[in-house]
């Protein structure tokens, strides 16, 4: 018998997490490690449960999540996003509060293109007159 899995994409600046909720014991798997040894700041990891927290679900799923790219504060927001969205595959009827604290809404501020002709997005070379 195949047990029930819930899926659910998030991303935030660079960063994109495959989040899995399983029934189980509110273990959290992050690439394979511990979540409190992946994610060792304490605020980022208070975000991650912000979700489950509103949903009142806390315990009663294992989330498996795989993260790549970006750095550790835009991971933790993906992961956060990932989970909300899962959460919605587990039932529709936490929409309301999760969309109420911003935790379906995609974060979409991402690091601008360089141009060319400047150092960076929008820093120039240094002007000499003489």
């Amino acid at each position: 018998m195949a047990v029930a899995q819930f899926w659910g994409t998030g991303r935030r600046k660079n960063a994109v997490a495959r989040v899995r909720l399983l029934p189980g014991t509110g273990r959290i798997v992050i690439n394979g490690r511990d979540f409190e040894e992946y994610f060792p700041v304490m605020t980022l990891r208070t975000g991650i449960l912000a979700p489950l927290k509103v949903a009142e679900v806390e315990g009663r799923f294992d989330v498996l999540v795989r993260v790549e790219g970006g750095g550790l504060s835009g991971q933790a927001g993906a992961v956060r996003h990932g989970i909300a969205r899962a959460l919605l595959a587990v039932d529709p009827n936490y929409r309301q509060p999760l969309k109420q604290r911003g935790f379906l809404t995609r974060d979409a501020r991402v690091k601008e293109r360089r141009k060319y002709g400047l150092k960076k997005a929008r820093k120039a070379p240094q002007f000499s007159k003489r």
